[in-house]
């Protein structure tokens, strides 16, 4: 097949740094290119409009068109030109695009067009209990209603976003994915004892909360350090510019000497700063399904993470980590002193969540699901 991504993100020197959705779509154009499958990717919001080719996947970059008050529709309409362009060339079968932020609610491509949400901002709204801009919601049930087909990275996210919107759209749940073969445990003594952090410094991925259940782990055990890493983010509830400024305060003053914010650091020094963890720390109000997780979980980290929603469909507590709710402060904290405490229950959970992440979400096996729902909508 020829299988087109539309994405405001991807994880390349040449279309710029890239969260979740990005690296999702990275894991599952190679696979799909691996099996034979023709992959493009249409990265809007770019500087320049380019064309190049990476290792058998076709890139274009799409510059948005500034015009005041239609800048969002004249570059919709630009994508939908480069769709159409392509498909009637022979070069695409189809379109995926994610849900966030409605970006394909004005696009109507002579092929088919696919969904997949990974969260959508009405989604993440309802999650942090902030509320949402009229236009992303409008633009994001108008981009859901026009599409051809919807996967779901999560049940528990398909639901929800139905009940949202006031939907009763029929999706088809594929999670995310991350081939493990890139992802190979390294188990080695280490002196240091240290919980990691990694992803987008947020509220709504509970970083005002782990000041407070680092408090009481340090409290407990003074030799654990704290290590964050991603990039700072803007807090929508304050108006702060930084969630790191917010979070320092809340610290214990001795608690705060153990705690390193490395800030955003390479994608491919992140698996060594995982191998080196003691334990993975997520306590994430609003997720779909986080590629963060399963990279931790590839590499047989132990993982204290979030209880809400999509988690069990991602871990099952007390076998494959631990799920705690954010709030619970004492608990979280508990959780963490128990793994620290217990090697061969770090080492139990870590085998176990890699298992889960070959069995589950190994990158092949979710490419194949994709195909076959792709096949099913360009069938009719």
């Amino acid at each position: 097949m020829k299988i087109a991504f539309l994405t405001p993100e991807y994880p390349h020197p040449k279309t710029g740094k890239a969260g979740g959705i990005g690296t999702s779509i990275l894991s599952l154009a190679k696979a799909l290119t691996l099996m034979g499958h023709t992959i493009s990717i249409l990265v809007y919001g770019q500087e320049t409009d380019d064309y190049f080719t990476d290792e058998g996947i076709h890139f274009y970059k799409i510059k948005n068109i500034k015009v005041k008050g239609l800048s969002l529709l004249f570059t919709q309409k630009k994508v939908e030109r480069l769709l159409n362009s392509l498909y009637k060339k022979g070069k695409i079968n189809l379109v995926e695009a994610p849900d966030w932020t409605g970006f394909t609610a004005f696009i109507k491509p002579k092929c088919p067009l696919i969904i997949r949400e990974n969260g959508s901002d009405t989604y993440f709204c309802h999650l942090d209990q902030r509320p949402v801009k009229f236009k992303n919601k409008f633009l994001e049930k108008r981009a859901l209603q026009q599409a051809n087909g919807i996967i779901s990275v999560s049940a528990f996210t398909g639901q929800l976003t139905n009940q949202l919107f006031g939907l009763n759209k029929p999706f088809t749940v594929i999670p995310n994915s991350v081939d493990a073969s890139l992802f190979q445990p390294k188990h080695f003594e280490s002196k240091n004892v240290s919980l990691l952090y990694f992803g987008t410094l947020i509220r709504k991925k509970g970083l005002l909360e782990l000041p407070e259940i680092f408090n009481l782990v340090h409290k407990a055990n003074k030799n654990v350090t704290l290590i964050l890493v991603g990039k700072d983010s803007g807090d929508v509830k304050t108006g702060s510019a930084s969630t790191w400024e917010l979070m320092k305060p809340l610290f214990d003053a001795s608690a705060f000497e153990k705690v390193q914010y490395l800030g955003a650091v390479p994608y491919s020094k992140i698996q060594d700063l995982i191998q080196a963890a003691t334990v993975c720390v997520f306590p994430t109000f609003a997720e779909a399904l986080p590629v963060s997780w399963l990279e931790a979980m590839a590499l047989e980290k132990a993982i204290v993470a979030s209880n809400i929603g999509w988690a069990t469909e991602v871990i099952a507590d007390g076998k494959e980590g631990y799920l705690v709710h954010p709030k619970e402060h004492k608990n979280y904290a508990e959780r963490i002193l128990d793994l620290l405490a217990d090697e061969e229950k770090r080492k139990q959970f870590g085998t176990a969540a890699r298992e889960k992440v070959i069995t589950t979400f190994g990158h092949d096996l979710v490419a194949n699901q994709s195909v076959a729902f792709y096949k099913s909508i360009v069938s009719k």
